[in-house]
């Protein structure tokens, strides 16, 4: 189990980080979402060692693990860390750069880095020269030399960020299932709430250095505790409480409002087709609101919402 106690961090003045404290059971996939500059990428070289905390501790069952001021080389052995920026060798082959701190002795070594290659769809290019990849590629090369070395616990910085939109859903359903099988946690620091939604058990929310929420990613989504958070996943609306004569503002995302007989009146905006529907855009006192539409809403026209 991964436990990270009261952690405080600061660049310089600027504070980053405020007394983060989680834990992470083992085989447990936690998701870190936040705006950018909330402490995503820190919380994370804390964690892995890069970064030396002012103040807190990281323990790994139970026991300390020091930070960067006390190794010259960061890291820990049952940890391995994908940052955004890929620790690979340009001028070997990608089979190579996979293998590379896996002993020659070790009877099934092969089967081993064939095995990642066909977890990261890259068994295609194991004799390629990882100087003639692109970044998606180089990206999924990073991922599977991590997990070579079979770690407990992995940590992923925008994991998916360079991949290619339809080659990106496959690779994160491969890639958790393998870590799901091999009791491995996980924990991604993304925006993408693809990476959070299907994948992730837990979700930890940051805003200015804090934690402001850490349950399960369910009821992160489901039940948002404020504007903030909701706008991580999807569009927000803010809907006061005289609209629909409620107790409370309300927090709903676009899909929760339909057109009704009874409720309040919007007036359209603007349509974006999305698929299989439209996301509109309407506004009420100059308050903009968005709702889902199976079909195209006329610019101008007048409709009655409420919550579905």
């Amino acid at each position: 189990m991964l436990q990270l106690i009261e952690i405080n961090f600061a660049f310089a003045k600027a504070v980053t980080l405020k007394n983060i404290s989680l834990e992470i059971e083992q085989g447990t996939h936690v998701a870190v979402i936040g705006e950018s500059g909330c402490g995503k990428s820190t919380l994370l070289d804390i964690t892995y060692g890069l970064l030396q905390a002012k103040s807190g501790q990281v323990l790994w069952d139970n026991e300390e693990l020091l930070g960067a001021d006390h190794h010259l080389v960061p890291g820990h052995a049952m940890m391995k860390y994908v940052p955004q920026e890929f620790d690979l060798m340009p001028f070997t082959t990608v089979f190579e750069n996979v293998g590379e701190h896996l002993s020659i002795q070790i009877d099934d070594r092969s089967e081993r880095i064939s095995r990642l290659l066909d977890v990261v769809d890259m068994s295609g290019f194991k004799d390629r020269k990882v100087k003639t990849l692109s970044g998606g590629q180089k990206q999924r090369v990073a991922i599977a030399k991590a997990l070579a070395q079979e770690p407990k616990i992995l940590l992923l910085d925008e994991p998916f960020s360079h991949i290619d939109n339809f080659r990106k859903n496959a690779l994160r359903r491969k890639l958790f299932a393998y870590l799901t099988d091999n009791n491995i946690s996980c924990l991604v620091a993304t925006h993408d709430r693809d990476d959070v939604l299907s994948f992730c058990h837990k979700t930890l929310i940051l805003q200015q250095g804090e934690i402001i929420d850490f349950r399960m990613t369910k009821d992160v989504y489901g039940k948002p505790l404020n504007a903030y958070t909701a706008s991580l996943f999807d569009e927000v609306n803010l809907i006061p409480l005289e609209w629909l004569d409620v107790s409370e503002d309300l927090v709903l995302y676009p899909h929760q409002l339909v057109i009704a007989r009874n409720g309040f009146e919007v007036q359209v905006k603007q349509s974006f087709f999305q698929g299989t529907d439209y996301l509109i855009l309407a506004s009420k006192n100059q308050k903009e609101v968005f709702f889902k539409s199976k079909k195209l809403i006329p610019k101008g026209e007048l409709v009655v919402l409420n919550v579905q």
